[in-house]
């Protein structure tokens, strides 16, 4: 690998979870927010980047595009709320939580992706911390003023991660097919046989919506094999952990995900977006780095407007994050 133009990003900012999407004639940088000292993940209000398809060196702040004071789960908090107290190795040191954390009952915004819907509009998907629900938000631009929309809720107006049965929610990948229908990837596991709890339902999923966006057509159903159900799937040693990240490209569905290694990403491939899997390779990463890091594409220098995320034309990069770190990540160019 050699570098391309890094970092991409200003030495103050921090976007891990990068989910990188082709909307128009720009490339449109979405993730989870870190706070430069955080006592914690994910602190800070979404941000979105931007750069030309033709010239990823030349990105563009877009600003805040949502703040997480907008989910009404983080509005009308009670005056006794606790803050949330980090149970990670090496983040339980905070010297000044009203800097270094959000303020008691305020939930951080985890990683989030975007999908322009069937309507026109633009529809963020997320989950806050340590809560169960997916939330959606909409805008009428890519890197615009997002609103809250709703949650994710089963076909009788239940929310969906809190009926009883439902799994916990994760790291939403959203992805809609050719055909316009609308597919919802959610979950994470146990990242080893250990860490399993008894009674917290949890596992790699996949749903379709209407087109509302909202409403599930389908009730999610299980995806990817990890560590409790993985012998003899050829998972072994790679079994799905977290983040799930879905395109498209020549005609195979390509799911990427991180792994129970936490030090590398890999990908799975079918012919159909909801089945069906075969594990086909891992990208080492060289230290541990948390969650989602997605595969984008680069065009060939003489066909520039042949970049798209969902299609395998032109050269592939991959975005790697780094959390708490300058520059907000790094962009890879294959050999």
């Amino acid at each position: 690998m050699k570098q391309v133009y890094n970092p991409y990003l200003p030495s103050y900012e921090y976007v891990p979870d990068g989910e990188p999407h082709a909307f128009g004639d720009r490339i449109y940088l979405y993730g989870s927010h870190d706070r430069f000292n955080g006592g914690f993940f994910c602190l800070n209000d979404y941000v979105c980047y931007s750069a030309p398809k033709s010239d990823l060196t030349d990105w563009r702040y877009e600003g805040v595009i949502y703040r997480k004071e907008q989910d009404p789960r983080n509005q009308n908090i009670p005056a006794d709320a606790k803050r949330m107290e980090s149970s990670i190795p090496g983040m339980d040191i905070v010297t000044d939580p009203d800097e270094q954390l959000n303020p008691p009952g305020i939930h951080a915004m985890f990683a989030p992706d975007v999908v322009q819907g069937p309507d026109g509009r633009f529809y963020l998907y997320y989950c806050l911390d340590c809560l169960p629900e997916i939330a959606v938000a909409v805008c009428d631009t890519p890197a615009g003023a997002y609103e809250f929309l709703g949650f994710v809720r089963h076909a009788d107006g239940s929310i969906l991660g809190r009926r009883e049965g439902d799994l916990f929610q994760f790291d939403p990948g959203i992805f809609v097919h050719d055909d316009g229908s609308i597919y919802l990837y959610s979950g994470n596991a146990p990242i080893n046989p250990d860490a399993v709890i008894e009674g917290f339902l949890q596992g790699s999923t996949v749903m379709t919506l209407e087109n509302d966006m909202l409403t599930l057509k389908s009730e999610p159903k299980a995806l990817m094999p990890d560590v409790r159900n993985s012998a003899g799937t050829g998972y072994e040693g790679h079994e799905f952990f977290e983040a799930s990240s879905i395109r498209k490209i020549n005609g195979k569905y390509y799911f990427v995900y991180s792994s129970v290694q936490s030090h590398e990403l890999c990908y799975a491939i079918s012919d159909k977006p909801d089945e069906g899997r075969q594990l086909c390779g891992q990208h080492p990463r060289r230290h541990r780095m948390r969650r989602r890091t997605v595969v984008c594409l680069l065009p060939p220098p003489d066909q520039p407007h042949q970049l798209q995320p969902s299609g395998m034309r032109g050269k592939d990069f991959v975005r790697r994050e780094r959390s708490h770190c300058p520059g907000g990540g790094y962009l890879l160019w294959p050999e």
